[in-house]
């Protein structure tokens, strides 16, 4: 999980969280989540669900648009650097739709910017019109859709890549030295969209 995905998770999504949710992450990175650590709600039902099997999952080794759950399951359903390995995202995201409860919310945050990635596969950028169009189709109501990079923000100047974390030890020390020179640096650009499924 890279910074600015959790830059963009902590501004834009975290407020949304309750005590009442029953959230779904879907292709978590660890057991808890990235995401799931930032949530400070004690007390919250958070499942998960993979295409791999894992004891950890609560839905291991599931299929990729036909989840084992029922329809109207869930208030938040949280995906976050999934999109981009899913190849028929237009089969995937009306899954997330069916298994959020009406009214509840499905989140996405996905690269725009990445390099190439495989896990098993890598197929997408998607920027927000793409995103809106997917979510429309899915019966999704956009409620927020937006690419951006928060890391690095008094570095104004920027080069779509990578976040310095993931970067070659030499390029973070010379992005350092463009920074401090009014030069471009470069940063991870994702897309986030908030989608609410109609009551």
């Amino acid at each position: 999980m890279h910074k600015n995905s959790k830059l963009l998770f902590t501004k834009y999504a975290l407020p949304l969280f309750t005590s009442a949710a029953r959230v779904l992450e879907i292709g978590p990175d660890g057991f808890p989540s990235t995401y799931r650590k930032m949530v400070p709600i004690d007390k919250l039902v958070w499942d998960t669900l993979d295409i791999y099997g894992s004891p950890s999952l609560t839905y291991p080794k599931s299929e990729l648009y036909n989840f084992p759950i029922a329809n109207d399951t869930y208030d938040i359903v949280v995906s976050g650097q999934v999109i981009e390995h899913v190849e028929r995202i237009w089969r995937w995201l009306p899954e997330l739709a069916r298994v959020t409860k009406p009214g509840g919310l499905v989140i996405t945050i996905n690269p725009v910017s990445w390099p190439y990635h495989a896990a098993p596969i890598d197929c997408w950028r998607i920027f927000p019109a793409g995103m809106k169009a997917l979510c429309e189709d899915s019966g999704l109501t956009v409620e927020l859709c937006h690419c951006e990079s928060l890391e690095l923000p008094h570095f104004r100047r920027a080069l779509p890549g990578r976040s310095p974390e993931w970067q070659p030890w030499i390029l973070r020390l010379l992005f350092c030295v463009f920074g401090t020179l009014r030069l471009p640096v470069e940063k991870a650009f994702d897309t986030i969209t908030l989608a609410r499924k109609p009551a």
